[in-house]
């Protein structure tokens, strides 16, 4: 293991009789300490992070001995698939566990950053309360609001669900195809382009995978497309948005605030949004509750356990 996870994998593993070994790092390693340890003995199966960069040149120093990498992830971009592959070396996620945790998440952001709670917080922090003021830190009403969802796929529906339902809001998306549940359940409206959902919204929901063509989707002129009084969340991938854009769209007023638990450099954040007041930042925490990390382990487990016993793992990347 590359880092330390929720104890259950590790007990699960022992418990079929493996032998399981954690790097003793409190922290990320880097590139040649990675490489160091895959290289350093025989193993069978690893279990990798997302901020484990796992390429062709990391798969080559690799034993042969090894039959599977399992991602402690829902995301694997972080892995070259056809190395991994071209090895004869099963890859395997951890998805559908978190939808709830992310989208739940995603909809606390939401409040925070609509009714400014996190500003309040720090005011109080900061000793500059002296009892209520009729025009300190108003915020935003969501009721009866328009959500824009960039990506509608679990987590983006799920989000969706909670906020028509429970606040009212009507519902826009753009995604690469009509999601007919979605329409069913929230009266959710599809958009044929990102711009005509970023137009509409008076607050955007980012839920797409990283790949080559949703780097930087958001950018400085799909920013300029929003709402003045629009808020944009993001809780998908931090390379999504252009993070030099979207500071510059805050400082000029150009949108009204930003709530972000992933990031474009992580864990870098990018210089002056730390600055802002109308920005939550959240350290990637979205999945992070006892409950779905511990389900997540147990997944990761459960990968290698099926593998190395001869078994198709059940949650296999092709």
């Amino acid at each position: 293991m590359t880092r330390r996870i929720p104890v259950h994998a590790e007990e699960m593993l022992r418990g079929m009789g493996y032998e399981v070994t954690i790097s003793e790092k409190n922290g990320v390693l880097t590139r040649e300490e990675l490489k160091t340890e895959l290289a350093k003995t025989e193993y069978d199966a690893i279990v990798t992070l997302l901020t484990d960069t796992i390429d062709a040149d990391v798969i080559a120093v690799m034993p042969p001995s090894v039959k599977i990498i399992a991602n402690y992830a829902v995301g694997y971009n972080n892995i070259d698939i056809p190395a991994a592959h071209g090895r004869g070396i099963v890859v395997s996620n951890t998805p559908d566990v978190l939808t709830s945790t992310v989208a739940e998440h995603t909809v606390a952001l939401i409040l925070t950053l609509a009714s400014r709670t996190a500003e309040g917080d720090r005011y109080i922090r900061e000793g500059k309360f002296v009892g209520w003021e009729p025009m300190l830190l108003l915020g935003t009403d969501i009721k009866g609001k328009t959500l824009g969802l960039v990506g509608a796929g679990r987590i983006g529906s799920e989000v969706a669900g909670i906020l028509h339902k429970g606040f009212g809001m009507k519902v826009v998306y753009s995604d690469v195809k009509k999601n007919e549940a979605l329409e069913a359940v929230c009266g959710a409206e599809f958009c044929e382009t990102h711009e005509e959902v970023l137009a509409q919204a008076d607050i955007v929901s980012i839920h797409v995978p990283l790949l080559p063509t949703t780097r930087h989707l958001i950018n400085k002129e799909r920013l300029a497309m929003m709402k003045k009084t629009a808020l944009l969340v993001n809780t998908s991938r931090g390379p999504v948005v252009d993070e030099l854009a979207l500071l510059e769209a805050l400082q000029a007023g150009t949108i009204r605030g930003a709530a972000l638990d992933v990031f474009e450099f992580e864990p870098k954040i990018t210089d002056g949004l730390l600055n802002l007041p109308n920005v939550v930042l959240n350290p990637h925490l979205a999945s992070a509750t006892e409950e779905t990390r511990t389900k997540m382990a147990e997944m990761v487990a459960t990968n290698i356990i099926e593998t190395l016993e001869g078994r198709t793992a059940p949650n296999t990347v092709l």
